[in-house]
């Protein structure tokens, strides 16, 4: 005798049917239970697998009771008309805990990998950080695609939309455009992190320069990156905007970065004390690496010679404070050394030589009006004897 009859037999199906349900609940935990135990005992010794075993313990609660009620459902009589929407609601949910249980493997998957493969705080962290990256984006992509996919197939269990996409896929395509272009930004924000996972123009931990913003990468999401700007804001920027805009990537390959340093001096300065006093800064600074310290003469002007000191460190950070360094000390040793070769603003000095030009103009143009008055007073020698008496 089957199950179906027992219910038709039974006194009080709905009361039956109910301690079933119970049971197969009961049972469902009991099962997810014994198997949670026998799972964390095997995995003990393998962090991947016990930490997916755990990951997991969550969604796979609520699968196996659901599993074990859709096949108690399947086995009730046809003829009861709520069965029909216990049996629906009852595929959604289990539906839901699938789509669940698929994120929740796909997401511990990801943190192993990225527990296993940190970035550091070492310069030499490039391929940490790529992996970190395209694990973190990859996972994203898959976990959106396993939402989608299960929100689709909840919605196909509804026999309206199946009679509407059926009717779409019948159409002159018009209202497919209009979703196309509908799920264009969820699309192309999609698109864009699998291209970033694969081709990897940023990472995790990259210094970048975006629309004149210096910043780090601090998360990539599924659409859009988040930079903490030097002063501790933050940038959020979608990941469409840097596959269609150029940006400057300071670590795309190393770290390692060049600085620069220039002064404006007097054409009198001698270089060669500047060189072996840059030198010495150099050496003695922490954030230098070694590999580049010159000082040229880059540029000149009617009034002056710019000098610059090209410098190297290992990352921006060390070469911001080593530029700033430099600068300073470069500037005491001509203030106390060459003060005299430093530009200085002149206003007030030619101001007072432009007065004394304009006064000594004014004496030279005076001169010749007193000599005219002179020649025209009359000569007492000239005067004759008659006048004199």
């Amino acid at each position: 005798m089957d199950i179906e009859n027992l219910f038709e037999k039974a006194e009080h199906p709905l009361v039956a049917l109910g301690i079933a349900a119970l049971i197969a609940i009961a049972l469902g935990l009991i099962v997810q239970w014994i198997g949670r135990i026998v799972l964390l005992r095997i995995t003990r010794r393998f962090s991947i697998a016990d930490h997916l075993v755990r990951t997991t313990a969550a969604p796979v609660q609520f699968l196996l009771p659901l599993i074990f009620l859709q096949v108690l459902w399947l086995t009730t009589p046809d003829s009861w008309k709520f069965m029909a929407g216990i049996r629906h609601v009852t595929g959604l949910l289990l539906i839901a805990a699938v789509t669940w249980f698929g994120v929740r493997i796909i997401g511990g998957v990801a943190d192993t990998i990225l527990v296993l493969r940190p970035v550091t705080d070492t310069t030499d962290n490039l391929s940490a950080r790529r992996i970190q990256t395209q694990t973190r984006v990859i996972a994203r992509s898959l976990m959106v695609l396993t939402f989608l996919i299960g929100v689709s197939l909840m919605l196909m269990t509804f026999p309206a939309v199946r009679t509407v996409g059926a009717s779409l896929l019948a159409s002159a395509g018009l209202a497919g455009i209009v979703a196309g272009v509908a799920a264009r930004p969820v699309l192309s924000n999609l698109i864009a992190g699998l291209q970033i996972a694969l081709s990897q123009p940023l990472r995790i931990d990259d210094v970048l320069i975006v629309q004149g913003e210096f910043g780090r990468v601090e998360e990539i999401q599924g659409s859009y990156v988040v930079l903490a700007l030097w002063d501790e804001r933050r940038l959020v920027v979608p990941l469409q905007w840097f596959i269609e805009n150029p940006f400057q990537n300071w670590t795309r390959k190393s770290s390692q970065l060049l600085g620069a340093v220039t002064l404006w001096v007097d054409y009198g300065t001698p270089l060669a004390p500047l060189r072996s006093e840059l030198e010495r800064i150099c050496k003695s600074a922490p954030e230098w690496d070694g590999r580049v310290c010159n000082l040229q003469a880059v540029e000149t002007s009617e009034r002056a010679l710019q000098i610059r000191a090209l410098i190297s460190a290992a990352d921006a950070s060390k070469a911001w404070d080593l530029r700033c360094r430099i600068r300073e000390e470069l500037l005491l040793f001509m203030q106390k050394n060459y003060e005299h070769f430093l530009p200085k603003s002149r206003n007030s000095v030619i101001e007072l030589l432009e007065e004394e030009e304009d006064e000594m103009l004014a004496r030279d143009a005076a001169l010749p009006t007193r000599d005219v008055a002179r020649s025209q007073e009359p000569s007492h020698s000239s005067q004759s004897p008659t006048t004199r008496q």
